[in-house]
């Protein structure tokens, strides 16, 4: 495959998914290592608590911050499909944005970007209705903040539509459908396990913008941001090796905001 001729990347990681005493990220190891954080807002995980310091965190360490948005649910993780009135799915979208950046700016930084979350990103891939319900969140919440998105999605769509920046991502260690959409997770072979394959898929996706899908197929992934999840296991030594073997093949990685 012929190189495409971005040669910089953003790493990004779901972060501050933990809830009172319950903790699921290394926050503070990927910290270490991503240059965007996209930070739970209490409906999927997170509380004021944690989000206050994953925030100071990030602020410390230079690592802009996204809010990860998604549908109330913590008991599901986010991850159950649910029906939300796009009036209501609004004005909680901008509920969450505001909720967060109140602790980024008292850390002396603000919230940079917007990505939803689960059942929600997945919906707004083909969704319209509920793509333009998370537009409309993000305006509420004032500013001009950008929308990251699978690429060719409703919700970067209509993002653009609305005059929003929006931000392509690819996934190291999920699985690809021929179209470009992500293997839902309740398929076999939905997440990549193997370390090496992540770190090689990385390298391909920064590189090329071309992966491999599920059936063997190679498919073009055009993204500006890469996202290792936070909740995988190992998922810090894993972002280590991922951005030294992006760095080793000459990929600069850099926040996009």
């Amino acid at each position: 495959m012929t190189p495409i001729d971005t040669t910089t990347i953003d790493l990004n990681a779901d972060l501050g998914e933990g809830f009172g005493r319950w903790r699921l990220t290394d926050d503070t190891g990927l910290l270490s290592v991503v240059t965007s954080a996209n930070v739970a807002c209490g409906f999927h995980a997170g509380d004021p608590a944690t989000m206050r310091r994953v925030c100071e965190l990030a602020a410390e360490r230079g690592v802009t911050i996204g809010a990860q948005v998604s549908y109330r649910d913590l008991a599901g993780f986010g991850r159950r499909a649910m029906d939300v009135p796009p009036g209501e799915l609004a004005a909680e979208v901008a509920y969450q944005i505001g909720a967060l950046d109140v602790f980024a700016r008292a850390a002396g930084t603000r919230v940079a970007y917007v990505k939803p979350h689960g059942a929600l990103y997945n919906r707004v891939v083909h969704d319209a209705e509920q793509a333009a319900a998370v537009v409309e969140g993000v305006l509420l919440a004032g500013g001009t903040l950008p929308v990251l998105g699978l690429p060719g999605s409703q919700v970067l769509q209509r993002a653009a539509a609305a005059g929003l920046p929006v931000v392509t991502e690819a996934f190291a260690d999920r699985a690809y459908t021929d179209e470009g959409t992500l293997v839902p997770r309740g398929q076999d072979g939905a997440v990549v396990a193997d370390p090496e394959a992540v770190v090689e898929r990385s390298v391909d996706l920064a590189r090329t913008g071309t992966v491999t899908a599920r059936s063997g197929v190679r498919i073009a992934v055009r993204a500006r941001s890469l996202c290792v999840h936070g909740d995988t296991p190992g998922a810090v030594e894993l972002a280590r090796r991922v951005r030294d073997r992006l760095e080793a093949a000459g990929v600069r990685v850099e926040a996009f905001a």
